[in-house]
């Protein structure tokens, strides 16, 4: 795969499995995501296995919209990744957690491909208010980065 249009890690001092449960737990996900405030599952499968769909529900101040997500990654304690789509159907990204244990607990870092075409870029950019998504992406990721080591890190 190609390089990351965004990415960044962090030192957690908690073990890789409790990262992946909280990454992994999309009703709560927005209490340390900077941009996605909750998902849900959807259809019979109700956690992150391949081929598992959940929305996603985001916002960027006043602006809110959805993405339809598809599971292409699994494994408890090493990696969750997704595919992101606008309806369904219109590619937008590719986001990647991987985690690796050390010593004290683990390195975290997420990832991700900016998969738009020419149209998404520009629709995207007013329905989100984001015009440069791989600046934005970057900062977010590592707002998120930091919220989810408070996180984990208190409990």
């Amino acid at each position: 795969m190609s390089e990351p249009s965004a990415s960044a890690s962090i030192e957690i001092s908690a073990p890789p499995e409790r990262i992946y449960e909280l990454i992994t737990d999309l009703a709560r996900v927005g209490e340390w995501n900077a941009e996605c405030v909750s998902g849900k599952w959807l259809g019979e499968v109700k956690w992150a296995e391949p081929g598992a769909r959940f929305v996603g529900s985001n916002r960027n101040g006043a602006r809110r919209w959805r993405t339809h997500n598809t599971v292409t990654a699994a494994e408890s304690g090493r990696v969750f990744a997704y595919h992101t789509r606008a309806a369904g159907v219109l590619d937008i990204a590719i986001w990647r957690w991987e985690l690796t244990p050390n010593g004290e607990g683990c390195r975290v870092e997420h990832m991700t491909w900016d998969t738009r075409g020419a149209f998404m870029r520009v629709v995207g950019g007013l329905v989100t208010n984001v015009p440069d998504r791989a600046t934005h992406n970057g900062a977010n990721i590592r707002k998120t980065l930091a919220a989810l080591k408070q996180h984990a890190e208190r409990a």
